[in-house]
């Protein structure tokens, strides 16, 4: 692998670190529109951030732009990217082939962010040797056999919440140290072990509240 292609590995602010794509987002929508250069100030309107953060941000990418010129669109994608990650194929492997699970299988754009799901494990007999677009489908207890040949090194956890923290232990006895939880339990990892957890329900209950302030609010 080319080292230039390995992106930087640096502590930086999480806020930051979450508004990187949605800056990479729309600078891909101006490329699709033709346009080949954007400033901070557009980037801000669009984002609904200071153009002073945008600039703050993008530091962190090291990259610049020109007083009152901007950013190269391409230069500018191609280093958010490479920052993020999104250039390396990750390989992953989805406990939990529901309906939650089975979507994310389907989800062919995760390939294009770095994210490569190459197999699925659930406790059902009836899943087991099966495929869902196109991806092999086992029954849990393949997986330390399994593992040893797909190599994988993100777990992504769709299993019904009282089964959480079992499926954890089991991906973390098999050496994968990143996990993507998608349950509303709070999984409990060694301090070696990376967790991204995102939780639907989480995300609803601050929506409804909110729009419960609002409508109070009339």
């Amino acid at each position: 692998m080319n080292q230039e292609q390995i992106p930087p590995v640096m502590k930086l602010p999480e806020p930051t670190l979450r508004r990187l794509p949605w800056y990479l987002a729309f600078v891909k929508l101006l490329k699709g529109k033709g346009k080949t250069r954007v400033s901070s100030t557009q980037i801000a309107r669009e984002i609904s951030v200071a153009p002073s953060q945008v600039a703050k941000d993008l530091s962190f990418v090291n990259v610049s732009g020109k007083t009152r010129v901007g950013y190269e669109i391409e230069t500018l994608i191609a280093a958010l990217e490479n920052f993020l990650g999104f250039t390396v194929q990750h390989k992953a492997l989805l406990f939990g082939v529901g309906s939650l699970g089975a979507a994310l299988l389907h989800d062919s754009g995760l390939k294009q962010y770095g994210l490569e799901i190459v197999a699925g494990f659930d406790i059902r007999e009836s899943l087991a040797d099966t495929a869902v677009n196109g991806i092999p489908v086992f029954h849990l207890r393949e997986f330390p056999a399994r593992q040893k040949t797909l190599d994988a090194t993100i777990g992504i956890i769709t299993v019904p919440v009282d089964q959480a923290q079992d499926v954890t232990d089991h991906i973390i006895a098999e050496g994968i140290k990143a996990l993507w939880n998608f349950t509303p339990f709070r999984i409990r990892v060694p301090q070696d072990a990376v967790v991204q957890n995102t939780s639907m329900y989480a995300h609803l209950a601050v929506m409804f509240n909110r729009l419960g302030i609002i409508n109070h609010r009339k």
